[in-house]
């Protein structure tokens, strides 16, 4: 995460007042604006989130008015950044018009703040969960401190579930206590397959296979590919698909962390399942929280501290589908000094009958666009996503409104492509070569998905109800 100074996060909204923005009436930010502001920017625009300033009280808006009515009126906010012509997603964070007139009027009549007595009441972010109140929560259970001049870091941290039968989540949601620096959380599932398997690394055997084929190299905790490693730009052309490493999180228990339960980046909210379908956590596990530390080189001016959880719902019966989370990364691009549209591509062929239900680009700093497409057996080829604009600040999670069958044989084809010049303000060195790895002034390229298969498992006890209606 690297906090924009010119950004305001707006999510999806509906205009609460229909008379706010008409032809010569007032708007004030008390009545009209403040509760689009609330329900639609404050998750983070508000103290200490990953937003340049709050939205809860007038006097920190009012400086930030023309801004504000410039990126809704370019549609720059929200950060909805997928092409309309391809997918049909549920979350599309798109701002109504009478919001985008109600705004634009607003500072236009001089952004006048009204009848304090009008403002509704302040949305208390900290205290709620996104998903609802959770069936149970996972914490650290002591703070982790970052100095300001401290590197890149990743922390696993392990907590056992305590579960004595297998439990299916419906909705989870990771809860950085710091924002400030905490770059992204994913919540792991380690079983009791994988258990001994432990000793083998903090990565496990994933980590061990790349080591043996001398592609990546430890630094500190984290993981780099060298520079001298083979080079892939073309992985959908490739044997392996540009991959390295196991690419799907399912519920097998063959790898070590093989069950990707929760993730948090800046931008992209908790992990929400359509009714019937959920990931199962098998009695006997641990939740890992992979947490990602960044100072962000000297952007902190005093130490902070961090103590991260993760809440889950649960199903009230085992659903009928299992959620798997698929990766698709090419591991072996190499971007050169001063490319300014490098093309980097990978590959996976589906090995049974899917149901994709949502994808979620990403990449660092670097990163320019990213297209998903599908073969399918026939050879008729499709888009499914097309992000001509990716923002590493805001990685949005795209969820479908249906799902798509994806017949077994299909293969998934990501293309992506690297700005490493000058012209990329968020370029921390246009003048060196990138390859893969953990931190931030390297590079990633990988298409998540979620996809959704039959449930096929029975649990051996009840499970519990969830809060959620």
């Amino acid at each position: 995460m690297v906090v924009v100074a010119s950004a305001i996060v707006l999510l999806v909204t509906v205009a609460k007042n229909s008379n706010a923005g008409s032809k010569g009436a007032e708007v004030t930010f008390t009545r009209d604006v403040a509760p689009i502001l609330f329900e639609s920017c404050a998750r983070c625009h508000r103290p200490g989130d990953i937003a340049p300033f709050s939205v809860l009280e007038y006097k920190d808006v009012r400086p930030w008015a023309k801004s504000i009515r410039e990126k809704v009126l370019t549609r720059e906010m929200p950060p909805w950044n997928a092409d309309p012509r391809y997918g049909d997603f549920r979350n599309a964070a798109l701002l109504s018009p009478k919001a985008i007139e109600t705004i634009a009027a607003w500072v236009d009549q001089g952004a006048k703040e009204g009848d304090p007595k009008l403002l509704p009441p302040v949305p208390d972010y900290n205290a709620n969960w996104v998903i609802g109140k959770p069936d149970q929560v996972f914490s650290m259970s002591e703070d982790l401190t970052i100095k300001p001049d401290a590197p890149d870091s990743y922390v696993y941290y392990t907590i056992p579930a305590g579960f004595t039968h297998d439990m299916w989540v419906e909705a989870a949601e990771i809860r950085p206590g710091n924002r400030r620096i905490v770059h992204h959380a994913i919540a792991h599932v380690l079983t009791p397959q994988t258990l001994a398997r432990a000793s083998e690394g903090s990565r496990g055997p994933e980590a061990k296979r790349e080591e043996d084929q001398g592609i990546f190299y430890k630094e500190g905790t984290l993981s780099r590919v060298k520079l001298d490693a083979p080079v892939i730009d073309d992985g959908a052309s490739a044997a392996n698909g540009g991959s390295l490493i196991r690419r799907r999180a399912g519920d097998q228990g063959s790898d070590l962390f093989s069950i990707l339960l929760a993730s948090y980046a800046p931008g992209k909210g908790p992990d929400l399942y359509a009714h019937g379908m959920g990931k199962k956590v098998p009695a006997g596990s641990s939740i890992v929280l992979q947490i990602h530390y960044s100072s962000f080189r000297g952007a902190l001016q005093k130490p902070e501290t961090d103590r991260t959880s993760v809440g889950l719902i649960f199903a009230r019966q085992p659903p009928d589908k299992r959620v798997v989370t698929l990766t698709v990364p090419n591991h072996f691009f190499k971007i050169p000094p001063g490319a300014g549209n490098h093309e980097v591509t990978a590959s996976y062929t589906f090995d049974e009958d899917v149901q994709l239900i949502d994808y979620m680009p990403h990449m660092h700093l670097r990163g320019k666009d990213m297209k998903y497409e599908v073969i399918y057996p026939s050879g008729r080829r499709e888009i499914l996503l097309w992000v001509p604009k990716f923002n590493f600040n805001w990685q949005t999670m795209y969820y479908l409104k249906k799902p798509i069958s994806i017949p077994r044989g299909t293969r998934a084809v990501i293309t992506a492509h690297f700005d490493n010049s000058l012209k990329n303000k968020y370029n921390p060195d246009a003048t060196k070569a990138v390859r893969w790895g953990d931190p931030t002034y390297d590079e990633m390229m990988i298409g998540w998905m979620d996809y959704a298969v039959p449930n096929s498992s029975r649990p051996d006890n009840p499970i519990k109800p969830s809060n959620r209606n």
